[in-house]
């Protein structure tokens, strides 16, 4: 209160006697003594109003000792937050503090041109530590969250926190009604303790209650009750609430969903809980398109029903022109029609299966393929990172190689073993992807033999800066085909290396046992590996050198053929969708049938 009359008093008698040059602008300097506390220092003057508008209004001299004042607030809350709680920081403008009642008027009558040297002197003070901490009236057998305890320093972050911590753990421990009010501390400055005390009134412990869902305009909320875990009766809890939501929201069928508890029971001991929803837009329309100077050009379009036949199932309709334009060796324009339906929860919840029908036409460096494929899928989550796939398939189909067609009527039982555990689908940052493949396939027709085709393959990311900015990345790929030799393995059946799946700078399938014409066979073993390192450079733009080598074998047995090496760098251009991707590669040993270099553009990055 007598800094705020001290100025009081000075500004209105400068306002009295010298108004009009009282308004006149003031230039300033401003200088920050150090403490010795690097956080301190700069926090003080990352907060500083003085620091922040100084080149950006040239303030009166009244308007500059109230930037002072400001910053003299500001920095007592930055010295508490920090655990100087006796601590002070000085102001000086012109040499006087700046709450000297002669400052005004100094300033005011300042020769023209002059610059006020303001200085900030912080005096911290010694670094409190908590004394006594106080959780209040806490239910019986209920164990505080390990947040702050005696002999922490009185740092006010971890403080503040330590309210929410506790409210959260007493919601998931059944106190739906529990509240936690804001800390009470109280310094001692003789023993430079701090005290905190919490006021808690935990409430009555209680379940859930009946389930409810608002927003549905299609989906069937019987369905939804099912899907989620949660059921009346089971003891409330904030974490089975979220674990809820995520689930519903990972059904593709709502853009938000909301847990509300009640504010009061019904029955007695239970809360109701109402789910508010907000569903997609039933249909979507996807476009994409890649290009590669081996393949050309890929364009798709796809059309998608969310929600079918209101169980969250999906059903998806693609059509993809590829190989347009390509430079690789006998190749021409191709096409994919694709329906794919998908049933969430079947027979298990978190069970999907899948049904897919389709028929596409390929000319390739290695074969031209026409063919109708049916598959139907069932994949199980086993754990949050772990996922198995088993199913069957069949494929009718006619190849054509090195003049040579043949027909093949093929059963497949493909199964695969998934993990992942990176943070995004398009641009991981950290984790890893492991994936183990084994397809037992049957002939039924075109006097191929049995074969069971087995693949692991395997991507980590390191980061290597703050933020991920720097990332390495690492791919690595083997394939065998057990039970038959090359040439008793359908083309198409058959390992091929070179391309963005394996060895860039290579064309596609040209890494590999070649025909005497150069055209490639296709082989029963593969082994392939990549090394890439992924720079930000802004926040839009980003570069990426890389190195990938790989072989393909004509026997069964992977690491025994012709190792193929490409080198290439990257640009990226990072949107809120995903990194838009630009690779050149070339190849280090060229094979015969491969470009000198090649160009791929697509969005998200190449694994």
């Amino acid at each position: 209160m007598r800094r705020g009359l001290k100025i009081s008093f000075a500004l209105a008698a400068v306002l009295g006697l010298q108004g009009a040059r009282a308004a006149d602008p003031v230039d300033y300097t401003v200088t920050f003594k150090p403490s010795g506390d690097k956080v301190l220092d700069n926090l003080l003057k990352q907060t500083s109003a003085l620091v922040a508008l100084q080149k950006k209004l040239r303030p009166a001299p009244f308007a500059l000792i109230g930037r002072a004042q400001a910053d003299d607030k500001q920095f007592l809350i930055v010295l508490h937050s920090l655990g100087y709680d006796s601590g002070k920081v000085a102001i000086s403008i012109d040499g006087r503090p700046y709450d000297d009642a002669g400052l005004l008027d100094a300033l005011a009558s300042a020769p023209a041109g002059a610059v006020a040297p303001v200085v900030v002197t912080p005096h911290e003070g010694p670094v409190y530590h908590l004394g006594k901490v106080d959780f209040g009236a806490l239910p019986p057998g209920f164990v505080p969250p390990p947040t702050i305890k005696p002999g922490d320093v009185a740092l006010a972050a971890p403080v503040l926190d330590a309210t929410g911590a506790l409210r959260s753990a007493l919601h998931n421990a059944g106190y739906a009604f529990a509240t936690v009010s804001a800390p009470l501390a109280i310094a001692d400055g003789a023993t430079d303790t701090l005290d905190v005390s919490f006021t808690v009134d935990p409430g009555p412990r209680v379940d859930i209650g009946p389930i409810a869902f608002s927003g549905l305009t299609r989906t069937d909320p019987d369905f939804l009750r099912r899907h989620i875990k949660l059921r009346p009766g089971q003891p409330f809890s904030d974490r089975a609430l979220a674990e809820a939501r995520d689930s519903l929201l990972g059904l593709g069928v709502f853009s938000s969903v909301t847990p509300v508890p009640a504010t009061a029971q019904a029955p007695p001991g239970q809360v109701p809980i109402i789910f508010q929803v907000a569903e997609q837009k039933r249909h979507a329309v996807t476009l994409g398109g890649a290009y590669a100077t081996d393949t050309g050009i890929t364009v798709s379009a796809s059309w998608e029903d969310r929600n079918l036949l209101r169980h969250a199932e999906t059903l998806t309709v693609s059509i993809a022109a590829s190989d347009i334009g390509g430079n690789a060796k006998n190749t021409a324009p191709g096409y994919d029609l694709k329906a794919v339906f998908a049933k969430p929860d079947y027979y298990s919840r978190g069970q999907t299966l899948t049904l897919t029908a389709e028929g596409l036409k390929e000319s390739l460096t290695a074969y031209s393929r026409t063919a109708a494929l049916l598959n139907g899928a069932v994949i199980r989550p086993l754990t949050p990172h772990l996922t198995a796939t088993y199913g069957i398939g069949l494929i009718t189909e006619s190849v054509d190689q090195e003049g040579v067609t043949r027909r093949y009527v093929l059963a497949q039982i493909p199964l695969s073993l998934a993990y992942d555990s990176t943070d995004s689908l398009l641009e991981p940052t950290h984790g890893a992807r492991v994936n183990l493949a084994l397809t037992p396939t049957q002939s039924i027709s075109g006097g191929a033999r049995t074969f069971l085709l087995a693949q692991v393959s395997g991507s980590t990311y390191l980061p290597v800066e703050h933020d991920a900015r720097g990332l390495l990345a690492l791919r690595a790929l083997v394939g065998s085909i057990q039970g038959a030799s090359q040439f008793q393995v359908p083309p198409d059946q058959r390992f091929y290396g070179g391309g963005s799946g394996t060895v860039r700078g290579f064309t596609y399938q040209t890494v590999g046992p070649l025909f005497p014409d150069d055209n490639p066979q296709g082989g029963a073993a593969i082994d392939a590996a990549t090394i890439e390192f992924r720079q930000h450079v802004t926040k839009s733009i980003g570069v990426v050198p890389f190195i990938d080598a790989g072989q393909v074998s004509a026997g069964s047995k992977p690491f025994t053929g012709t190792v193929r090496v490409g080198v290439g760098i990257g640009a990226r251009y990072y949107t809120g969708i995903g990194p838009i991707r630009l690779d050149i590669a070339v190849p280090v040993n060229k094979a015969p049938g491969s470009g000198g270099f090649a160009l791929y553009i697509g969005l998200g990055e190449a694994f």
